[in-house]
């Protein structure tokens, strides 16, 4: 090997060092201020963060919509708990872009926590609340959705959405140096209705 594929296998390898070493940060917070394109958000657990948003990322507000408006096919995401009885229990429901992989995996918004990324089957009135049915690529699954759980939808917005005092979610990518960017997408709140968590 001379020196030239030495130096270019180095890079390659302290390349793939920095990449292993950034990690994924699920971010829930209040935005306290803005600094250009620097966001300051006070986290759930009480943490001040300072996250940059590249050129790359998006912003979407969030707006309440019914299960009624969701129909055969609609893509979205649930958050559940299951009961005792192993039945599920959706926490929340929202609409998702066509990009984000479906399945059911577990989810940090609290202890024991699920998320079901699916298609809508159909939606049916049950004694105890609706029931969704859902299809996703390892099979399906029905959903007790209690009144009053919050059901959602995103629209598109521009960065003047980001202001302090709002709520916020997002997934942050964290470098090894510690520092915070979004490269995807952050939801913002509106009108008081606050992004799926």
């Amino acid at each position: 090997m001379n020196k030239l594929q030495f130096a270019l296998l180095g890079a390659a390898l302290a390349l793939g060092s920095i990449a292993e070493a950034q990690t994924v940060l699920r971010v829930r917070g209040t935005i306290t201020g803005m600094d250009g394109n620097v966001i300051a958000i006070k986290s759930r657990e009480g943490k001040d963060l300072k996250v940059e948003l590249t050129e790359k990322a998006s912003v979407a507000t969030v707006k309440a919509i019914t299960l009624a408006e969701l129909k055969q096919g609609s893509y979205v995401g649930i958050t559940s708990k299951k009961n005792p009885d192993g039945s599920l229990v959706a926490l929340e429901v929202h609409t998702l872009p066509p990009t984000a992989s479906p399945g059911y995996r577990p989810w940090d918004l609290a202890p024991d926590t699920m998320m079901t990324n699916a298609n809508v089957a159909s939606v049916v009135q049950g004694a105890k609340g609706h029931e969704l049915a859902v299809d996703f690529k390892e099979g399906a699954q029905k959903i007790l959705v209690p009144a009053g759980t919050p059901v959602v939808t995103t629209e598109n917005a521009d960065r003047t959405a980001l202001k302090p005092g709002e709520s916020v979610f997002a997934a942050v990518d964290v470098g090894a140096d510690g520092k915070m960017t979004i490269s995807g997408r952050i939801q913002v709140s509106k009108d008081g209705v606050r992004p799926p968590q």
